[in-house]
């Protein structure tokens, strides 16, 4: 087991992505909010008046932009809630092995509110996402 104390510092430094990774899967919870009321005031009252003012390819470059801003929305988070998700789980399942079932209880609460932020903005991007698809088009 020598050769496990190699990887302590590589652990320290994944330890430290998590609160990272947490504070961005946060950040993209708003994001998404904010992307739904973006894409509700669009649809009632921006597209109307953008196809009214703008040329087709002022219309189409917007169009694109909020779609991949939507599409980095629907990919970025889960990957990231996955991570945050995997980290905690190591310490937990290594305190379960010396007997400490309570740290590893905490360690599944934070990997589960870590998948459950990553799926919410997750799918709020794919869900915004494929309604701009259809309305531009």
């Amino acid at each position: 087991m020598d050769w496990m104390t190699h990887f302590d510092g590589l652990h320290d430094l994944i330890a430290r992505l998590l609160p990272v990774a947490m504070a961005v899967l946060v950040l993209a919870c708003a994001v998404a909010f904010l992307e739904l009321g973006l894409a509700l005031g669009e649809r009632w009252r921006g597209l109307g008046q953008l196809e009214a003012h703008a040329s087709p390819a002022q219309v189409e470059r917007l169009a694109r932009r909020r779609i991949e801003r939507c599409d980095l929305l629907a990919r970025v988070p889960p990957m990231l809630g996955l991570m945050a998700t995997i980290i905690p789980l190591g310490p937990g399942l290594a305190a379960l092995g010396q007997g400490d079932p309570a740290k590893l209880a905490s360690a599944v609460i934070v990997a589960f509110d870590a998948t459950v932020l990553g799926l919410v903005a997750g799918i709020a991007g794919m869900w915004i996402g494929r309604l701009r698809r259809r309305w531009y088009e």
